[in-house]
Order: C-alpha cells, then sequence, then structure tokens
C-alpha cells in the first residue's frame, strides 16, 4: 500500500487505511518441509542438458563463490562501489538500457560471510539446487570471468566491504545488452536499473556461445586467439561469455585492487587478456560462436539460427542469445579453458547473473525518484499514474484519482483485431470508496434536492465533466451514448465563449472526476428511505471458543469497541443500533433494552426453522443501554464457562442475523466468531472433505468449491436484505473455509482466520482486525453500475459480490478496502480522437443510514498503433487482473490448465511486442516493453503462489481463504502479497523517518551479518543472521545471544535505545499502511521456521516446484520464440 495512504480522521470517509487482507497461518510454520516435489514446468525440472553437475575443475582453488554470479575475476576492472553504467548518452543506439539517474546500489557491507564459513555458499543452494551439487569451489566459475576486458584495464575487483554472501554489490551492466553466460540462459539486463528514455523495449541478451576470451570493448579489437575471431560489437557493450561479475562489468576507468586469493594475472594492460591462456583444443569446442563463421571452429552448425555477426543496434535493452543446442536450453559448452590454470574438464553452465535482469526493486526506486515529487493532477486524458509503491499526491482535475481506478492500459486498441492480436486485458480495478490521504480531499456531497441527479435519457449516465452543452446550454449531448437530453430548468446555465458553463467551477459534477449526489427517493428500496443500519455479534460459545479464552477476550473487547462505531463527519454519536447473539448446538438471543435492569436471555433451539424471539429489546443504541450491554458482556463468559458443548451450527446463524435485520427493516452487518466445522444437525451442516490426495487431479478443483449449494442460496437472500457478513475464524483443524467463506464472499463481507489461535501470540493481531473492522467506513445495500462510451462495454467482473444480471453488481455490503475489477471488450471500433471513457456509480446507504450516489469519471486514449499500447500499461494492474482471473478459472478447471493458460497469454502479450513493436534483431534476444519489464518476475509470483502452486504444509483452507482473500485485493495489496518487501533492518538510519532501501526477495542477497524484515500485507517476518553482533541483538531483543533469541514472540519488546525505537516505529508504519494487522514471526537463520520464510524470498526456486526468476525467464524466451516461429 502506498506510505500515502494514512488513516485520517476527516468526515465521513475517515476510517483507517485500507491495505491488505490478512493470511497468517501458524498452521504452516513449524515443520520442516519435504523434499521438493517435481515441478510443473518440464522445461527446467531437475538436472537437465543445459545445467549439467557441476564438475570442479583442477588447477589453482579458491574461496567459495559469494554468489551464484562469480567473483570479479582478473581482467575484469571493476572499480568498486562505483555505478558508471550509463556512459552513453540517453540515445537510442546503444544496446542496453540507459540506466537512469538514481541506480540501485546495495550498500557493499551488507553481507559478512567469511570465506569458508558456511558449509556451501547459500545462494548456490538456492541456484543450483536443481540442478545438482553447489560447484565446490569458485574456480570454475570465476575462471570464465579472466579474460574479459573492458576497455583494456586488467585489474581485478575489491570484494564489497562486507565480503557478502550475495553478490558483493548490485551493479549493472555497462550497457543494458550483455551476452550471457551459458547454454540458453539469459543474458543479463540491466533492466535492474531504470528504464531506458522513452523508447519501449527492454530486452535481454541471450548468451552468445561461450568463446574463449572474447574481449569487448565499444570498439573491436584487434587481438585474435588464433583460430577465432572476436565478434564486431555493435554500439554497446556485448560482454563475453563468461558470467558477469556480481553485475556487470564497469567501465574502464578505475582498477580495484585484486579478490583476496585472485592475482593479478594477465597480460599489460594494452592487450586483451584472453591471449595469456592457450586456445582449447578444436575439437571441444561444441557448439557454434557468435562471429562469423570461421576456420578453425570445429563443432555442429548452429541449430535454426545463422550465426550473427556480434549483436545487432536494438532498441533499448535487448539481450542477445546463445546460439547453441536450443531445445530445452540444453548443451553446456564443454572444454572452455580455465584461464590462469590448465586446461581441466568442462565448467559448470554459467548462470545468468540475477543483477542484470529487471529488478522489481530498481524500477519501484526509479519511480519514486522520478514522480514522487510532483503531484500527480488528472486533468490530461489516458495519463498513466505512478506506481502504486510511489508515495504522490493527487489533484482531482476531471478523472478519478488512482486510488479510486486504476487500469491495465491507458490507451487501448481502437478495433477488438488489435485487442485480440496484443492478448493485453482491458480492465479496470475500481476501489469506489478507497480512502485518501488526509492532505486530498474527499469526494463533495451535490444534493440537486427532489429533482436528483441530472442523467441522460437514453443511457442513464450521470452529469460528469465530458458531457457535452449545446445550443447555448439548454441541451446536453451525452459523451457515452451521444443521446441530446434537455437540461432542466432549475440546472440551466450559460455558456462563455469556449462552450463551457459559466458555473462549471462552482459545480463538483462538471469539474471533477469523483464526486457524490444525495439519492432522492426513487433510489431507495420500495420507495421509502432507509433506517440507520445494524450491526449485529454473534459468539460461538462452544468448548474450544471457551476454553482459548476467546470469548471473553471478544465481551472484554467490545465493552469499549462499541464506542468507536462509524458515524457521519460531525455527528456526536454512531447512529447504527447493536445486538447480540451466543450460540453452538443452539442460540441464545439477548434482551438489553435499556429499561431492564439485567439482560434477558431466550434460547432457539429449534434451528430447522429459524426465527428471531424477541423484536423489542435486540437492536439497541449503544448509548441508552449502556449498562445493560456491559452486564451481559460480563456475564457471557461466566454463563458458559463449564460447558462441554464441542458441535456447532452455522447457517441458522446467519440465518438468525437476516431475519433480525429483516424485522427491523434495515440493512446491517454480522460479525460472526467462529471456532470449528459446523457438524451439528441443522441446515448447512458439513462434513470433513478435507484431501490432499486431491492435488494435482483434475478433481482438485472440487476443493475450492462449497460442498453444498446451500449457502449461495442463503447468500442471495442476505444481498437482498443488505445484510453483510464479516467472519472470524478460529480454526484448530480443517473448517471447510470454501463453503463457510461463501455468504461472506458474496454479500461483500471479509473473512479473518486464526489458525491455532493462542491468546498470547494472537491476541494483538484479533483484536486489530476486529477494531479495525468494527470502525471502518462502509456503504450498505450497494449496487455499482459501469457505462462506459460506445465501443467497448464492461463483460466480466470479479471480486466480493452477487450478480443477479449482467450488468449490476451488487454488494450487502462495501468497505474502503475492498476492489472490484472489470474486464472490458469492444463491440465497436473507437476512435483515436474521441478516446474512450469510463464512468463508475455506485448507489449506497452510508452509516447514518443516507441513500447516495458515488461517481468516479475516467478518460483513456485510443490508439491504432500497438506500440502505444504498450507505452501505456501498467504491470501492477495487469498482474492484479491476472491474479483474480487465475484465482476463479480454479473453481472449474485444473491447477495445471490455469497456470498454463497464464504463461501462455503473457507470452502472446511479450510476442506480440516482439514482432510488432520492437527493431528487428536476432531471435535469441528477448526484449520487453519498458513498462511491462516486470511482467516475467510478477507472473512468476502469481504462478508459485499457494493457490495454483501450494506446499506440503499449505492446507487446503489455507488455499481457499487466500483465493478469496485476493479476488477483492487492490492494486497495492497483490504487488507486496506477490512480491513482499524485504528490508534490510541493520542498514535503517536510526535519526530518519525513512525506510531502509528495500532489497530483492532472494537469499542470495542476505548476510548472515545482518537482520532483515520481509511483509507481504498478512505477516511480517523478522530474519536474524547467524552472525548478527551481539550488540544489537541484545539491543532488538533484550537478549544477550543468538541462541536465546525466542521464537514465540509476537511483538518485539519495548527497550529504550535508537535501534530498538527505529524498528519498532517501521513495523508500526508497516502495520498502518495495511488493512490487516500482520503477524509478526521471528526467524533464526538456519532455525526449522526458516523454511517458512524463503517461501517468501519469491525470486528463488521454491519448494514446491516453482521456478526461480532467472529460470522463469528462460522459460518465458524459450514460449515467446516458440510464437514467434
Amino acid at each position: 500500500m502506498s506510505v500515502n495512504q494514512q488513516a485520517h480522521t476527516g468526515p465521513p470517509y475517515g476510517q483507517p487505511q485500507p491495505g491488505y487482507q490478512g493470511y497468517q497461518q501458524p498452521a504452516y510454520g513449524g515443520q520442516p518441509l519435504p523434499a521438493v516435489p517435481q515441478s510443473q514446468y518440464g522445461a527446467y525440472n531437475g538436472p537437465m542438458p543445459g545445467y549439467q553437475q557441476p564438475v570442479p575443475p583442477q588447477g589453482s582453488l579458491r574461496a567459495p563463490p559469494t554468489s551464484g554470479a562469480p567473483p570479479p575475476a582478473s581482467g575484469a576492472s571493476l572499480p568498486s562501489g562505483h555505478l558508471a553504467y550509463s556512459q552513453f548518452g540517453h540515445g537510442d543506439v546503444q544496446n542496453g538500457i540507459p540506466a537512469s539517474a538514481a541506480p540501485m546500489q546495495r550498500p557493499p557491507a551488507s553481507q559478512p560471510f567469511l570465506p569458508g564459513s558456511a558449509p556451501t555458499p547459500v545462494s548456490q543452494t538456492s541456484t543450483f539446487q536443481q540442478y545438482g551439487h553447489p560447484p565446490a569451489s569458485v574456480q570454475q566459475l570465476s575462471n570464465h570471468m579472466a579474460g574479459m576486458t573492458i576497455g583494456s584495464t586488467t585489474a581485478s575487483a575489491p570484494p564489497p566491504a562486507g565480503l557478502g554472501y550475495g553478490p558483493p554489490t548490485s551493479v549493472p551492466p555497462v550497457s543494458g545488452s550483455f551476452s550471457a553466460t551459458g547454454s540458453g540462459l539469459y543474458t543479463p539486463y540491466t533492466a535492474s536499473q531504470g528504464p531506458p528514455p522513452t523508447s519501449v523495449s527492454q530486452g535481454l541478451p541471450l548468451a552468445q556461445p561461450p568463446f574463449p576470451g572474447q574481449p569487448i570493448s565499444t570498439q573491436r579489437l584487434p587481438t585474435q586467439v588464433p583460430g577465432f575471431a572476436p565478434p564486431p560489437s555493435s554500439t554497446g557493450i556485448g560482454l563475453s561469455s563468461y558470467p558477469p561479475t556480481t553485475g556487470a562489468p564497469r567501465p574502464p576507468t578505475m582498477p580495484g585492487p585484486p579478490l583476496p586469493g585472485q592475482t593479478l594475472a594477465g597480460p599489460p594492460a594494452s592487450q586483451p587478456n584472453h591471449v595469456s591462456s592457450p586456445p582449447p583444443p578444436p575439437s571441444t569446442m561444441a557448439g557454434p560462436h557468435p562471429g562469423p563463421p570461421m576456420s578453425g571452429l570445429h563443432g555442429p552448425p548452429p541449430p535454426t539460427h545463422p550465426p550473427q555477426p556480434g549483436y545487432q543496434m536494438q532498441q533499448n535493452g535487448s539481450f542477445g542469445q546463445v546460439r547453441g543446442p536450443q531445445p530445452n536450453y540444453g548443451g553446456a559448452y564443454p572444454g572452455t579453458p580455465n584461464y590462469g590454470s590448465q586446461p581441466g574438464p568442462p565448467p559448470p553452465p554459467k548462470r545468468l547473473d540475477p543483477d542484470s535482469i529487471p529488478s522489481p526493486i530498481q524500477v519501484i526506486e526509479d519511480d519514486r525518484s522520478n514522480r514522487g515529487s510532483e503531484p500527480f493532477v488528472t486533468g490530461v486524458r489516458g495519463q498513466v499514474p505512478p506506481l502504486v509503491t510511489t508515495n504522490f499526491l493527487v489533484k482531482d482535475q476531471g478523472n478519478a484519482s488512482p486510488r479510486y481506478i486504476r487500469c491495465t492500459s491507458y490507451n487501448i486498441p481502437c478495433t477488438s483485431d488489435m485487442a485480440k492480436q496484443s492478448q493485453v486485458p482491458l480492465a479496470a480495478v475500481i476501489k469506489p470508496l478507497a480512502t485518501l490521504p488526509p492532505e486530498e480531499t474527499l469526494p463533495y456531497l451535490v444534493d440537486h434536492g427532489e429533482s436528483g441527479p441530472v442523467r441522460c435519457n437514453r443511457c442513464k449516465a450521470y452529469m460528469c465533466p465530458f458531457m457535452q452543452f449545446i445550443e447555448g446550454g439548454r441541451r446536453f449531448q451525452c459523451c457515452f451514448c451521444s443521446c441530446v437530453t434537455e437540461v432542466p430548468p432549475h440546472y440551466f446555465q450559460h455558456l462563455d465563449h469556449t462552450g463551457k458553463r459559466v458555473d462549471f467551477y462552482d459545480r463538483p459534477e462538471l469539474s471533477l472526476g469523483s464526486y457524490e449526489f444525495l439519492a432522492t427517493v426513487d433510489y431507495c428500496k420500495n420507495n421509502k428511505f432507509p433506517t440507520p443500519p445494524a450491526f449485529i455479534f454473534m459468539i460461538d460459545v462452544s468448548y474450544n471458543a471457551m476454553k482459548s479464552g476467546l470469548v471473553r477476550l471478544i465481551c472484554e473487547e467490545l465493552k469499549s469497541l462499541l464506542d468507536y462505531l462509524p458515524r457521519e463527519g460531525n455527528m456526536e454519536e454512531s447512529a447504527i443500533r447493536v445486538g447480540f447473539v451466543t450460540y453452538n448446538k443452539v442460540l441464545h438471543f439477548y434482551n438489553v433494552k435499556s429499561s431492564l435492569a439485567q439482560p434477558q436471555m431466550m434460547v432457539v433451539s429449534d434451528v430447522a426453522d429459524m426465527f428471531v424471539p424477541l423484536l423489542d429489546g435486540f437492536l439497541v443504541n449503544v448509548n441508552e443501554s449502556r449498562t445493560v450491554i456491559a452486564s451481559l458482556l460480563d456475564q457471557i463468559p461466566e454463563m458458559f464457562a463449564d460447558t462441554r458443548e464441542t458441535e456447532t451450527v452455522f447457517a441458522p446463524v446467519i440465518q438468525a442475523g437476516l431475519e433480525a435485520l429483516k424485522a427491523a427493516e434495515c440493512a446491517g452487518k454480522l460479525f460472526i466468531f467462529h471456532t470449528s466445522l459446523p457438524i451439528a444437525e441443522a441446515p448447512g451442516k458439513l462434513k470433513n472433505r478435507d484431501d490432499k490426495k486431491l492435488i494435482n487431479t483434475d478433481k482438485e478443483k472440487t476443493l475450492f468449491q462449497p460442498q453444498t449449494s446451500f449457502y449461495s442460496n442463503l447468500a442471495k437472500d442476505c444481498v437482498a436484505q443488505g445484510c453483510c457478513v464479516d467472519l472470524f475464524l478460529f480454526p484448530n483443524q480443517y473448517l471447510d473455509v470454501a463453503t463457510l467463506g461463501v455468504v461472506t464472499y458474496q454479500t461483500g463481507g471479509s473473512i479473518y482466520k486464526y489458525a491455532y489461535f493462542q491468546l498470547e501470540t494472537d491476541q494483538d493481531r484479533f483484536l486489530n482486525d476486529l477494531r479495525r473492522d468494527v470502525q471502518k467506513e462502509v456503504g450498505f445495500d450497494a449496487v455499482m453500475r459501469v457505462r462506459t462510451s460506445t465501443g467497448i462495454r464492461a463483460t466480466d467482473f470479479f471480486g466480493a459480490f452477487y450478480m443477479s444480471n449482467t450488468t449490476d453488481v451488487e454488494m450487502a455490503g462495501l468497505d474502503c478496502d475492498k476492489t472490484i475489477t472489470v474486464e472490458f471488450k469492444h463491440d465497436d471500433k473507437l476512435s483515436e480522437d474521441s478516446g474512450a471513457l469510463l464512468q463508475c456509480a455506485l448507489l449506497y446507504t452510508s452509516c447514518a443510514g443516507q441513500r447516495r450516489l458515488r461517481i468516479h469519471n475516467l478518460s483513456l486514449n485510443c490508439c491504432t498503433q500497438l506500440a502505444d499500447l504498450y507505452r501505456n500499461c501498467e504491470t501492477d494492474t495487469l498482474i492484479n487482473y491476472l491474479a483474480k482471473y487465475a484465482y476463479r478459472g480454479v473453481l472449474s478447471s485444473p491447477v495445471k490448465t490455469v497456470r498454463d493458460a497464464l504463461i501462455n497469454q503473457c507470452a502472446q502479450i511479450l510476442a506480440c511486442y516482439r514482432k510488432n513493436c520492437a527493431s528487428p534483431s536476432s531471435a535469441g534476444q528477448l526484449i520487453l516493453p519498458e513498462c511491462m519489464k516486470l511482467l516475467p518476475v510478477y507472473l512468476n509470483c502469481v504462478l508459485k503462489s499457494d493457490v495454483l502452486q501450494p506446499g506440503p504444509e499449505v492446507t487446503t483452507d489455507d488455499r481457499a481463504y487466500i483465493r478469496q482473500l485476493v479476488t477483492s485485493m487492490d492494486v497495492a495489496e497483490t504487488n507486496v502479497f506477490f512480491y513482499p518487501r524485504l528490508l534490510p533492518l541493520t542498514k535503517a538510519d536510526v535519526d530518519s523517518d525513512s525506510l531502509p532501501a528495500a532489497i530483492r526477495n532472494s537469499e542470495e542477497r542476505l548476510s548472515k551479518g545482518d537482520i532483515y524484515l520481509l511483509e507481504n500485507g498478512l505477516n511480517i517476518f523478522v530474519w536474524v543472521g547467524v552472525n548478527v553482533q551481539q550488540g544489537l541483538i541484545q539491543n532488538l531483543f533484550g537478549v544477550s545471544s543468538f541462541s536465546q533469541i525466542s521464537n514465540a514472540l509476537s511483538t518485539l519488546p519495548v527497550l529504550e535505545n535508537p535501534f530498538s525505537k527505529k524498528v519498532r516505529s517501521i513495523i508500526d508504519m508497516l502495520q498502518v499502511q495495511r488493512s490487516r494487522y500482520m503477524k509478526l514471526i521471528i526467524v533464526k537463520q538456519e532455525d526449522k521456521l526458516e523454511m517458512l520464510f524463503k517461501h517468501f524470498l519469491v525470486e528463488d526456486k521454491s519448494l514446491s516446484g516453482g521456478a526461480s526468476y532467472v529460470d522463469f525467464l528462460c522459460h518465458m524466451h524459450k514460449e515467446i520464440r516458440q510464437l514467434l516461429s
């Protein structure tokens, strides 16, 4: 969630900030996980031809590698800590992505790990894990590095200050394109470093086949190994076949001291380094080489691609690719000599350097520095807003704020053929009641009196800034359907010389993108104004709930919480009435009428035919009945203290709440606190159908479907009455969230789940969630419709709601955190001149019982060129849509089918770009549009998520829970949920308010001497390395050594020192940004909980078989090439 949305206490919409829906599961921490299951990607699973088992070469051994990328070797001159990679201007000529002015650089000191101190280098386990053992020494990697010339300085780079275990410093390649190493792996690409100027292509050089000592430099170097020609390089720097040193060759200017364990071997600076070692015997070379074919080279001819002379000039940042045995990215090149030692056995294939592929962190940082300082003014059509991760201010000048609506593209194709060709889904993620930061103005409320809002006669669109007034202001032409409508006499106003009404700036509906109308009685149910809504608290008092202390906790909290019910901005007290029910196998209703001395209990044991035994005294005003309510909340925990009843009912509880609201003729919300599978004899009774054996079979979809249609019918009745259900679950075993959640989901409610609830560790999280849930702004009895201008129409909807027809989205309740995602399709041609318009109209009852219409308008551009579409996409919104589309797909299709469809659609999007928008280049290069360069990494995160690829520890309930949560998340929430935020706490500046710079989600970025925080909107992990200084441990945890840190902490101890205060303030800051209170989990390195933590390091290979980012990028490239051929 962007930090710019703190809670504010403004008028009606002053609820605390929307953010992240939680899914905590103590249920799956703890157990060590079983071995890696077979991955679903045939293309990269298990040792395969492309990744042969590494064999240590003979020769002088060096220290273990500090990351999957080799340390800088002699010959690569890397000034330490210097990022001079854009020495070309920002023109379109060079072969890479010119980096932005604010490069990402991990602080060099963040990686202490002394050579030899770890059993195996961590990053190697994460990167080579699926292909055999980690290399025994760094030599086979670092030796390939020798012989790289940049300019022509020969000096090795110094290691970063901390000898880290992660690539020493993340340094982008000098030019975005260098041929990467190894058999079909990708070459790096500086995507991590800032966008190129304006052009849209971003490519990855796929490695050119390894070649002994190709020189790299901006001009061709004359010297050659006998029998081999260096490839002519284009303006960019083509890196030779050796893996880039931790990030990239740096420009030739600053030599540094040699790496420990490495000598400055190599010829004088005037000639390329590779001359010093003998070329391999020709017979050992397998695979073609990059340059023009020459005599002296033996080996198979290049499959399918003609050899390519060097690198072609590309649009920014394309990547050249390995010409080598292609299928399945197989084929290492044996026999490349080990420079600086005798030629030995073949080295392992080199892997693509992670620093050289697009980095989410870099993109986020660049957007913050480029767009965070200026306000986003919405007056211009089709503007792409800053990213959700950027903190920015919005000025509404005629289009709705991106806090209310975000689109997958702000420039949409004019024809359906173009849309089909690109495969880019056209969708909007709409959050109609989003909370705004305090410095932005809430939507104005416009009251047109008894005549109500002015609307188009034909399509019923509401008056908005895009309507055209004609005939001196007497009529207006609708911008959606072109129909001409008379202006009502009371609304008439003269036009100025430009055709604008003279009251343009006085009327929100003519000058702003978002505003509200007061609805007239015609917009109300049964043509009468609604009464204020009610909240009913329904508490499970079965044995489990009593024993855990849950019931006492809820009752204590409600005593004070009832004073904070939502109210309209200027009201003294809330208009909401409250009622109370407890239940196990039977239901207990309470009369808390203010005139009673003591509350009265009435039991309904006939759960098959639910009715409410009292009308007067069930729903009451909190202030009037305060003493009776307090007395009741004191008595409930005592009354059921000795219960032995373990069975519960569930459907009758919802029916009881529904009947109570019907009798009171009002809308409202049920807060149900429930602990177990409802197996007692009653309507909606469920059986335990949990079956892990169904995973990866065609029947897996049944795990996500409700086991009975009973609840769907009940949901329909609830929506008709405006009865929204919020569900707090406290399961100790299978509970069937897929079925119990149906009513919550279809009424627009929220589910919260606290598996294995324990008072001492979970009470803070539960109470914070409950407080926020009760206090947040919510609209009742809501109906939303999205109108569009001629040419497109809304065809599909995703979210927590019910639809009885094809156009109206109905929600018993809609809160400030919920989004509705709408997909649009063409039904006619659009024109570039007029663009396309959306109008979202939400009719709802406020918490004071006022009927209102909230209107959001947005204008988009239309294009006839695909390049314009690809230049104006928003990847975060695209991923939000794709995840929701896939999560709905699992209800009806096997998970594998859903995954394959996702990969295929994204491959088509990128292949279409490659074919139609990128400048011509070899098929071996992966070229990504600038604004979609993170599509592969984010898509891989969605594919590896628990819903689509569960690890063995993920329960069926967890998956159903996440599926429902994600479906109504906003873009900021899905962004951090799929690609969590990882912060190095030890780098935090204790004197400033700012957060430390985030780092990428990979194990090789972690240093044993540091403490990190990872958050995904549901959990916050604090990971402590084994070598963290004792002083830091003392300051943060109040214990003297690593071994004394307790995993059971659910909050950090409050200690009076700057480091403790800083870390706690960071955690508090993150909690405020999210819509759910995140569970704090302390993870010690090499502890059993570390498995759970590693699950969130999404750039690495996952235990459930998900690919690493590097591998997935290769897989995507292969898919794209297949589509292009």
